[in-house]
């Protein structure tokens, strides 16, 4: 039995619905394992749950739980940026792409990661700057998104790549998406699926203007700066993995580049994201003669 994961930080969304039966099904099979658990909310079903903020889970835990789906590892992963704290999701609800742990076979899979059953899979984020200021005003594991802002008006905006101009266009926006975001917003914005190992990351326009358009893929190391253009008549708004954004107004300058820290997630060994992309998108089955 590993005997690193001692004591344990549940992470749940203040805003998520339906998680009472999954947190008590979790805390039950945690402690009857002899595990200290912490939560990040007060939960009225469990009043002597002990409450510790997200800022004390590096210091009190040795791993996070984020209950709910993959946006709930997305929170976990931008709160705990920096630290090296492992995350493990369990889904609730529908299957995605980050949390793979099932509440159905909850104590055979979660305790075989907590037996030290498990791979690490280590995700890089990116982080934005505004006008070039020091610190950044959002990080993302998904993407960092550039778009109108209450109105119905495309923006005109240029981008550069390392120093070197790449395009000007009218677009109802850009994401800059990473391996992990290349399956949301990007991939509706019809670019390409990055595999999660690949140190890149993708540029695709949200209803460009012109048919030549085409999504980018560039090294992760790269730095990206989108202006928008003084002609704009409108406001604009920049967003990290969907959350509420910035407003930008003409003229203003949005610098994205990889955040200096990764996110460090735990899967069973026999992951495969293969098996996911397949059943969320509903591929086709293997065929048979």
């Amino acid at each position: 039995m590993n005997n690193t994961f001692k004591r344990i930080g549940l992470f749940i969304r203040k805003d998520d619905p339906v998680l009472e039966t999954a947190v008590i099904q979790i805390n039950e099979f945690l402690l009857s394992r002899e595990l200290k658990v912490f939560c990040n909310e007060p939960m009225s079903f469990l009043p002597n749950l002990e409450v510790i903020s997200i800022a004390e889970f590096p210091s009190e835990c040795d791993l996070t739980i984020a209950i709910g789906g993959d946006g709930t590892m997305l929170s976990a992963s931008r709160a705990l940026a920096g630290f090296d704290l492992p995350v493990v999701g369990v889904n609730v609800g529908r299957l995605g792409f980050l949390a793979d742990v099932t509440l159905n076979k909850l104590q055979t899979q979660l305790g075989r990661i907590l037996d030290g059953q498990y791979r690490h899979d280590n995700r890089f984020l990116l982080q934005a700057h505004l006008n070039n200021a020091e610190n950044p005003i959002c990080i993302a594991m998904n993407d960092v998104v550039i778009h109108s802002h209450q109105s119905r008006h495309m923006i005109e905006f240029e981008t550069h790549i390392n120093g070197r101009f790449l395009n000007s266009q009218r677009a109802d926006g850009l994401v800059v998406a990473t391996p992990t975001g290349s399956t949301a917003y990007a991939m509706s914005a019809g670019g390409p699926i990055l595999d999660v190992d690949l140190d890149a990351v993708v540029l695709a326009s949200v209803c460009p203007h012109t048919l030549s358009n085409r999504p980018l893929v560039i090294a992760a190391s790269s730095i990206i700066d989108i202006t928008l253009s003084e002609n704009n008549i409108t406001t604009a708004m920049v967003t990290c993995d969907g959350r509420p954004g910035h407003v930008l107004e003409p003229g203003d300058s949005v610098r994205i580049q990889r955040h200096a820290n990764r996110i460090d997630l735990l899967h069973l060994e026999d992951h495969d994201h293969y098996s996911i992309l397949r059943a969320k998108l509903e591929w086709g089955r293997k065929l048979t003669c």
